[in-house]
């Protein structure tokens, strides 16, 4: 009986796996297998939020595996030495894995590949988790691409995504994998929960696992995808796909995604679909860019920004615990944050007004958001968080930088004009009319007096004042344009 590992890593799923699909295709058993190693991703382990995902997705998947007849093997360690030793145990000889992008994963995945080929073991890496890889869309001169307008335009010429592979009824499992340690055990030894219990809100806001990415993607499909284009843009609505965790741990592929908004076409608003696709693809570019460009992680891509006049570390010090804890006395800005706190997770729209107040009102530098979004989202992609955070602080792929600074009462006047958001997160000002809502310190004493709202003591006075630290940003941006 020939043996072939799987090794899941940023795949956690059945359905649309071409490395599993590959070995049941290949092999008369499959040994599934995750090795947990985070000291391997170089700066970036996984962050608290992540890990709280990892933990059930991992559990999610060892239940979808026992109900093929078969279980994930759960390890610790180095992943080189692990294999070997699951090689010599089960007698397998042939491993698949889904490819990871970034820089550390490519190296480990290289030297892992070189050694098990030079035992004799058979290596096949596969495309799991996007529908165009980094190296196969160039500009015409064959670079790559820095601008996401070029990049979707040649992936609709050039890419047409297949059709996901279904689901495998049956994982046949090799005798040997009886006396291997496997499941909810060996999960539960990764630690991988938070020792105190601060993940009450993640619980209740989400669903990890591939079931749960499917139920929420045929929602979305049923009922929101028609109206996406403006749906999106509204926080205090559920307007928006919240697929991102689920395709960043592979529990959904992006295949999938594409296949079902395609599905819905003809029965939803085509802008509203053709606009969740634009999304889809400009997750391919993130990755595009964070293969070509690798450094770009914690360097700017725009090189001229590495002397950007960022403020030191100890002058923003307490304007970045304020911003952390959503006290910053911007209402939009606190609402987004404590959202993020609570949930693992914030809105697009409200992801750009937050991004644009820290680098540009505040003038802390963009690695401090990113820092910050990696440890608390429990979508924390490298790619996505990279090309989001440089984008908000003018550094990446973008080509109008300098004068893109949002005003974060406007934003939030124009997206949240009933203030259904602000009031559900920053509850202190909920009595407040819409209008002063946005803005308390503007409201008149009176207004404020009969909502029973006193400024620094119930809720903060701005940390900045927002014309003068628009015209601070504007400066120093003049200083690194030439």
């Amino acid at each position: 009986m020939s043996t072939h590992i799987v090794w899941f890593r940023r795949d956690l799923r059945l359905a649309d796996n071409p490395a599993l699909y590959a070995a049941l295709e290949e092999a008369d058993a499959v040994l599934p297998v995750y090795i947990h190693a985070p000291e391997q991703e170089a700066d970036w382990p996984p962050g608290a939020a992540s890990r709280w995902w990892l933990h059930h997705s991992l559990n999610a998947l060892h239940a979808a595996l026992e109900q093929c007849g078969s279980g994930l093997i759960v390890r610790a360690g180095d992943p080189l030495t692990v294999l070997q030793e699951l090689i010599a145990a089960s007698g397998a000889t042939a491993v698949h894995w889904g490819r990871c992008y970034e820089a550390a994963a490519i190296a480990r995945d290289r030297s892992v590949k070189a050694a098990l080929r030079e035992a004799g073991i058979s290596v096949r890496s596969h495309a799991s988790n996007l529908m165009a890889e980094p190296w196969t869309l160039a500009t015409g001169n064959g670079d790559p691409y820095r601008v996401y307008s070029p990049f979707a335009r040649r992936f609709h010429a050039f890419v047409q995504p297949s059709e996901p592979l279904p689901a495998p009824v049956r994982v046949p499992w090799p005798e040997a994998a009886t006396r291997m340690a496997l499941g909810s055990s060996a999960i539960d030894a990764l630690e991988l929960l938070p020792r105190i219990r601060w993940d009450e809100g993640l619980a209740e806001a989400w669903s990890p696992g591939e079931a749960g990415a499917q139920a929420r993607l045929q929602y979305f499909v049923g009922s929101g995808a028609g109206r996406y284009d403006t749906g999106r843009e509204a926080p205090g609505t559920d307007g928006t796909s919240r697929l991102s965790p689920h395709l960043h741990f592979g529990e959904l592929s992006p295949r999938q995604a594409w296949a079902a908004s395609e599905a819905v076409k003809e029965q939803s608003t085509q802008s509203g679909v053709e606009h969740f696709q634009r999304e889809l693809i400009w997750r391919e570019f993130a990755y595009h860019l964070i293969y070509h460009y690798p450094h770009t992680v914690d360097t700017p891509l725009n090189p001229r920004f590495a002397d950007f006049p960022w403020r030191s570390p100890s002058d923003y010090a307490e304007d970045l615990r304020a911003f952390q804890r959503g006290q910053t006395g911007i209402p939009i800005v606190d609402a987004g944050m404590r959202q993020l706190w609570h949930t693992g997770w914030m809105h697009n729209r409200v992801r750009m007004i937050v991004g644009s107040f820290l680098t540009k009102n505040l003038l802390i530098p963009w690695q401090e958001g990113a820092r910050w979004f990696w440890d608390t989202l429990v979508d924390a992609d490298l790619a996505s968080n990279t090309l989001g955070w440089q984008w908000a602080a003018g550094s990446g792929a973008d080509a109008a930088p300098y004068f893109r600074i949002f005003n974060p009462i406007l934003q939030s006047q124009k997206f949240d004009a009933d203030g259904a958001y602000v009031r559900e997160w920053v509850p202190e000002i909920a009595a407040l009319p819409n209008k002063p809502l946005h803005a308390p310190w503007e409201a008149s004493a009176s207004v404020l007096r009969e909502a029973g709202i006193r400024l620094g003591e119930h809720y903060p006075e701005p940390r900045v004042d927002l014309k003068a630290s628009r015209q601070r940003a504007l400066d120093a941006y003049e200083k690194v344009k030439g």
